[in-house]
């Protein structure tokens, strides 16, 4: 396959790579707000309960991970990642308060933040759960990495969905007649 220009050819006009607006997306990543992007129902569990409560109910809804509250407010979060380091790997009992083995004060989102808000706070720390509180601190939802990375392949269908299975192989000989 060449890339050289060939006189016989049509002139093709000129369009913009696959699904690549980047201005749109930037826009719409200070426009849009973290309520766009759907986060998932808030599950919980009380800052008086203990790690094998967390645990159940981790593996009742098949989660990752907890928002844990106290008279109704966020006060951590607890992950997988808790009970591994926290829990499992200190030999703890799992008995233990989960207030004792939580991530405390997790940093949130309202749902009227922008989605590059979210996505700044997310990369800064390197949470994939970001717990979407009201002004009082109450729970109203969970947002995933999952969900940032759908809406980015909204802006880049063309270029996502069109990705060869091994972007760098290319055939030997082009196909066809």
């Amino acid at each position: 396959m060449s890339f050289a220009p060939n006189p016989r050819r049509r002139p093709q006009p000129h369009r913009p790579p696959l699904g690549l607006y980047p201005m749109e997306l930037s826009r719409d990543l200070r426009v849009d707000s973290v309520s766009r992007l759907e986060p998932n129902e808030p599950r919980a569990v009380d800052a008086a309960g203990t790690a094998a409560d967390a645990v159940a109910a981790m593996r009742q809804w098949n989660i990752g991970s907890l928002l844990v509250t106290e008279f109704g407010r966020v006060v951590g979060i607890f992950t997988e990642r808790d009970l591994l380091v926290r829990v499992l790997a200190p030999g703890l009992p799992l008995d233990t308060p989960v207030r004792r083995c939580m991530t405390p004060n997790p940093v949130t989102v309202s749902p009227k933040d922008s989605v590059r808000t979210a996505i700044k706070r997310m990369q800064k720390g390197g949470y994939r759960h970001l717990p979407v509180v009201d002004e009082a601190g109450r729970p109203v939802g969970v947002l995933s990495a999952r969900r940032v990375v759908h809406y980015l392949v909204e802006h880049f269908p063309g270029l996502v969905f069109n990705l060869p299975p091994e972007p760098d192989r290319y055939p030997a000989e082009p196909e066809g007649p």
